[in-house]
């Protein structure tokens, strides 16, 4: 199987002018695991996301980095930088190599086509099957998602939120990707269809080998499926690593504010630790670090732009841990 290296991904955003939402983000989701990205909203998660499709807004640009989908030992093709694919080469990596779930599956579903019809059609363009032949493959799909046959006929509307997110998984791995990308898998969901949409994630990553990009602003959701982390704050990287050394030793003041405030970790009868301010609009990023506005240890130091440095088992961009 394959991974996905992300490096100096960059991002501007029309804004009158051009302003950079993304910048210089580098991460790599590795086959069977799961990476998380993380970060409050407007932190830059989505458009990450989106980029590595090239499903990008009209007014968002690439102007850096690459992202590499390394070659498999099971497979023929040599490793390929996504963004520098023509639209016909690319055509041939979405869905079939790389997959995506959409944020809200009402949106994404075809509100006029039968389930089976909306998964037997990745099946025939990617795999090339018959109709008949593509029908049976979606019954085994849906099957494989913990979804009953009896829904295939059905259209979305006549489905709950969490069947049909069952639904958009299983036509995400109809073409048996290796990279699955998982915008907000959750979001809306009740805690026990939550629960088990997560672990189905877990499940179809181990059994199938996929390596998962997870797009959450839940940090139980990421302790609960995912093994590697990385956090944005105002479209940076702060910290990376594996969930287990984050969650447990913190570097970066944002990583520790977030994990503070888990209502799990909190004292009972006392109120929530929480970070003070908001994620400040892109045109008003401040110099230097950008967290530093809220930041109750930022000092003079901190005006200056810190570089993401690697200590011991991840990585920081902190000048109180690795210096400018």
């Amino acid at each position: 199987m394959s991974d996905l290296v992300v490096d100096g991904l960059s991002i501007t955003l029309r804004r009158g002018g051009a302003v950079r939402v993304v910048d210089d983000v580098a991460f790599t989701v590795v086959a069977g695991r799961t990476t998380a990205l993380v970060g409050e909203s407007g932190s830059g998660k989505t458009l990450t996301a989106l980029s590595l499709l090239r499903l990008l807004p009209e007014a968002a640009t690439i102007v850096g980095g690459h992202v590499t989908l390394t070659g498999g030992t099971t497979l023929d093709e040599p490793a390929v930088d996504v963004l520098g694919l023509d639209d016909k080469a690319l055509r041939a990596i979405r869905g079939r190599r790389i997959a995506m779930v959409f944020q809200e599956p009402m949106t994404a579903l075809n509100p006029l086509l039968r389930i089976d019809d909306q998964i037997g059609e990745a099946l025939r363009i990617h795999m090339g099957l018959s109709r008949s032949q593509a029908r049976q493959e979606a019954l085994s799909l849906l099957e494989q998602v913990s979804l009953p046959a009896s829904r295939a006929a059905a259209f979305p509307h006549q489905l709950s939120g969490g069947q049909r997110q069952r639904v958009m998984l299983a036509a995400a791995l109809a073409a048996n990707p290796e990279i699955l990308i998982a915008d907000e898998p959750t979001t809306a969901l009740d805690v026990t269809v939550q629960a088990e949409i997560l672990a189905l994630l877990r499940r179809l990553a181990v059994e199938r080998q996929l390596g998962v990009l997870l797009i959450t602003h839940d940090l139980g959701v990421v302790a609960e499926v995912a093994d590697d982390v990385c956090v944005l704050y105002a479209g940076r990287v702060v910290e990376r690593g594996a969930v287990d050394v984050v969650f447990n030793a913190p570097l970066h003041p944002y990583t520790q504010g977030l994990l503070a405030s888990l209502p799990s970790l909190a004292p009972r009868g006392q109120p929530l630790p929480a970070i003070p301010g908001a994620v400040p609009p892109i045109e008003r990023w401040p110099t230097g670090c950008r967290f530093r506005d809220r930041c109750d240890r930022a000092t003079e130091a901190c005006a200056t732009d810190p570089a993401l440095v690697v200590v011991n088992d991840r990585a920081v961009r902190c000048v109180r841990v690795g210096g400018p």
